[in-house]
C-alpha cells in the first residue's frame, strides 16, 4: 500500500506541473500570433516590401542566411576558445585562479547586449581594420577574404567577433560545470595507466563531456541566432546573400532587421517584419530539435 503523498510534495508536483503547462502555453500563444499576424505578408506584393523585392520569400531568405551566416562564424570562434577556456578552469588552473576567472566569466554573461554593440563599433571595428587590410592583401586570393575591404571595419566578421564575446562566457560556464562533473575514478584511472594530463583529459573529460558541450555550442549558438543590439549598432547590413566577410556590403539578421524597420514600418509593412519574425521562431525551435536529437544519440543526455 502506497504511503500518502505530504503535503508539501502535492503542492511542489502541481506547482511544477503548472509551470510546464504554463511555459507550453505562452509558447503556443506566441506561435499563434506570429502565424496569425504573417498570413497576409506571405501574399504581399512588391508595394508591401522593400524596394527590389518582389515576393516575401525573396525578402526573408536573405535574412535567414545572414543570421545562420553571422551566427555560425561567432560560433566557430566562441567555441574553440570557450573549451580550452573551460579545461583550463576545471584540469588546470590553480583553485584560487579558477574560481576567480569563474566569477569574472559569469559576470561577462550578464553584460547587456548594447554595451558589446558600443564596444564593437567604437573600439573594436575600427582596430580591426587595419588588419583586414592585410588580410584582403595577403589571402585576398581566398575567396571569403577577397576585396574590396570595408573602410570602416563594420563588417560581417567584426558581428561575428562581437557575437563570440557574448556568447563564449555562456558557452565556456556551462563546459566548466559538465567538465567538473567527470568521475574521479574515470580520470584517475587514466592517470594510473601512465596517462599525460592531456591524454586524460582527452580519453575520459572530453568524451564524458560530449553531450553537454553539445548542448552548451546549441545555447551560444540560439543566443547568436536572436542577438539584435549588438548586430544593429555594429553592422553596415544589406539584405543580400554574400559570403565575403570583409566588404562594406554585408548580410544582415532578422532580429537586427526587425530592430532597425519596424518602428517606420505601418500597414502591411509590420506583418512582413512579423513573418520575419516567424522565420526566427521556426529556426531557432529547428536548431533546439537538432541539438536535442543530437545529444540523445550521443549518450542520452549524460552530462548535461
Amino acid at each position: 500500500m502506497r504511503s500518502p503523498r505530504r503535503l508539501g510534495d502535492r503542492l511542489f508536483s502541481s506547482g511544477a506541473l503548472a509551470a510546464g503547462l504554463l511555459i507550453l502555453v505562452v509558447l503556443a500563444a506566441v506561435a499563434i500570433f506570429l502565424v496569425a499576424q504573417s498570413l497576409p505578408a506571405l501574399t504581399a506584393g512588391g508595394t508591401d516590401l522593400p524596394a527590389g523585392f518582389t515576393s516575401f520569400w525573396s525578402y526573408v531568405l536573405p535574412l535567414v542566411f545572414g543570421t545562420v551566416w553571422a551566427a555560425v562564424l561567432a560560433l566557430v570562434i566562441a567555441v574553440p576558445l570557450s573549451l580550452g577556456v573551460a579545461l583550463f578552469l576545471s584540469h588546470y588552473a590553480p583553485r584560487r585562479t579558477a574560481r576567480a576567472l569563474g566569477a569574472v566569466i559569469d559576470l561577462l554573461a550578464a553584460v547587456p547586449s548594447v554595451v558589446f554593440g558600443l564596444w564593437g563599433i567604437t573600439v573594436l571595428a575600427p582596430f580591426v581594420q587595419p588588419f583586414y587590410t592585410f588580410l584582403s592583401a595577403a589571402f585576398g586570393w581566398i575567396p571569403l577574404l577577397a576585396g574590396p575591404v570595408s573602410g570602416t571595419g563594420r563588417t560581417i566578421l567584426t558581428v561575428a567577433v562581437v557575437l563570440a564575446v557574448m556568447i563564449t562566457p555562456i558557452i565556456t560556464a556551462l563546459t566548466r560545470e559538465i567538465f567538473l562533473q567527470t568521475p574521479r575514478l574515470n580520470e584517475e584511472a587514466a592517470l594510473a595507466l601512465g596517462a599525460t594530463r592531456w591524454e586524460m583529459i582527452r580519453i575520459a573529460v572530453l568524451p564524458f563531456g560530449l553531450p553537454g558541450m553539445v548542448s552548451a555550442a546549441m545555447l551560444g549558438l540560439g543566443r547568436a541566432l536572436g542577438e539584435t543590439m549588438a548586430v544593429a549598432m555594429v553592422l553596415s547590413p544589406s539584405v543580400v546573400v554574400s559570403f565575403f566577410l570583409l566588404r562594406s556590403e554585408n548580410p544582415t539578421t532578422i532580429a537586427a532587421n526587425i530592430a532597425l524597420n519596424f518602428p517606420d514600418s505601418y500597414g502591411s509593412g509590420i506583418n512582413v517584419l512579423i513573418a520575419t519574425g516567424l522565420a526566427l521562431f521556426v529556426l531557432t525551435f529547428v536548431v533546439n530539435a537538432v541539438a536535442r536529437a543530437v545529444v540523445g544519440r550521443r549518450g542520452g543526455g549524460k552530462g548535461l
